[in-house]
C-alpha cells in the first residue's frame, strides 16, 4: 500500500500476552504510520478494548486518557501474588475459610464509589524519578501513597468458589489488580486477578473493537477506512461551537473567542468546528478574561 497519511482512531481487540507497546508497534508496521499512540496501557495477561490514535488524533489522546472505562475481572481466592496478577510468585492461604456469596457481595460495597487505592509495586508509577515496577524488580518495595480513585459499578457476576468474576466501571487511575488483592484483604482470604477484558475505554467498546489479524486483512484488502474512527469521538459528550468564518480566523491566530461561559456543570473545555463540521479547535475557559482561550488548533 503506498503511504497515505491516516488520521483518526482504531479501536483494537488487545490479544493476551502483548504489551500496549507491542500492539503500537504492530500497528505501525501495519498501517505505516510512524505517529501512532495509545491511552490507558493494558498489562501483557489483559485483552480488549485498546483504543490506537493515529496521526492527527494523537493531539486528542490525553483528553481519552481521561475518560471512564469498563472491565471484566476474573479472580482467584484463597491465594497471594507479589504483582497482584497470576504473573507473580502465588501463595496460598489454605487456612482461610471459604466464603459465602453474601460474604462477597458485603465486601465489594467497601469498594464502591470514591475509594483509596494503593497502587501495586508492579505499577509504571514513578517515585523519585523510579517506576515502580523496576524497583520491585530489584526485590524492593517502597511505601506507596493511597490514591483516590472511583469506581462507578462493581457487580458480582459469578461466584463459583474459588472463583470470583466481576465487572467493574471506573474512573481514571484505577487499578483492578489492586481491587483484586484488596477484595481478599477484606474477605481474609487472599485473592489475586487470573484474567481481565477492558469491554469499554470511553465511547469505544469491544463489540466494536478489531483484532490485529482483522486489521492486517483490511490493508491487505484496501478496506481499512472502515476501521477508522474519527478522532473527535474522544470528544463527542463536550460542549461544541460552530465557528463563524470570522471566529475561525481569529481561532487559527490563537486569539479568543467570545462566546458564552461554561455551564457551572462543566469543565471549562470547549470543542469549536468550522461550519463545514471539521474540528478547528480544543478551547479553554479563562477566567480573568472571560473569553475561550485556543489551546489546539487543527483547522
Amino acid at each position: 500500500m503506498a503511504q497515505v497519511d491516516i488520521h483518526g482512531i482504531i479501536n483494537i481487540d488487545k490479544p493476551k500476552g502483548l504489551t500496549s507497546h507491542d500492539v503500537v508497534a504492530r500497528v505501525r508496521r501495519i498501517t505505516g504510520q510512524r505517529k501512532t499512540g495509545h491511552a490507558g496501557t493494558l498489562d501483557p495477561m489483559a485483552t480488549g478494548v485498546l483504543p490506537l490514535a493515529l496521526g492527527k488524533a494523537t493531539r486528542l489522546v490525553e483528553y481519552l486518557a481521561d475518560a471512564d472505562k469498563a472491565y471484566r475481572a476474573t479472580l482467584y481466592l484463597g491465594a497471594t501474588s507479589e504483582t497482584y496478577d497470576a504473573e507473580g510468585t502465588i501463595t496460598s492461604t489454605p487456612e482461610a475459610p471459604t466464603p459465602t456469596r453474601d460474604a462477597v457481595e458485603n465486601a465489594l460495597n467497601l469498594f464502591r464509589g470514591a475509594i483509596l487505592q494503593i497502587p501495586p509495586m508492579h505499577s509504571a508509577i514513578k517515585v523519585g524519578g523510579q517506576k515502580l515496577y523496576d524497583l520491585a524488580r530489584q526485590g524492593l518495595e517502597i511505601e506507596r501513597q493511597a490514591r483516590a480513585v472511583v469506581i462507578t459499578r462493581l457487580d458480582l457476576e459469578v461466584y463459583k468458589p474459588p472463583t470470583v468474576q466481576l465487572f467493574v466501571e471506573c474512573a481514571k487511575g484505577t487499578y483492578i489488580r489492586s481491587l483484586a488483592h484488596d477484595l481478599g484483604v477484606a474477605l481474609g482470604t487472599g485473592a489475586y486477578l487470573t484474567a481481565l477484558i477492558r469491554t469499554r475505554h470511553g465511547p469505544f467498546t469491544l463489540d466494536a473493537a478489531i483484532t490485529l489479524e482483522g486489521l492486517e486483512t483490511a490493508f491487505k484488502e484496501g478496506t481499512w477506512h472502515e476501521t477508522l474512527t474519527p478522532a473527535d469521538t474522544i470528544i463527542s459528550g463536550w460542549p461544541r461551537h460552530v465557528a463563524t468564518p470570522e471566529e475561525g480566523l481569529r481561532i487559527r491566530q490563537g486569539k479568543l473567542l467570545q462566546a458564552p461561559p461554561p455551564l457551572e456543570s462543566g469543565d471549562g473545555r470547549l470543542a469549536a468546528y468550522t461550519q463545514e463540521g471539521e474540528l478547528l479547535a480544543i478551547l479553554y475557559w479563562d477566567e480573568e478574561k472571560s473569553a475561550w482561550q485556543p489551546k489546539k488548533v487543527f483547522a
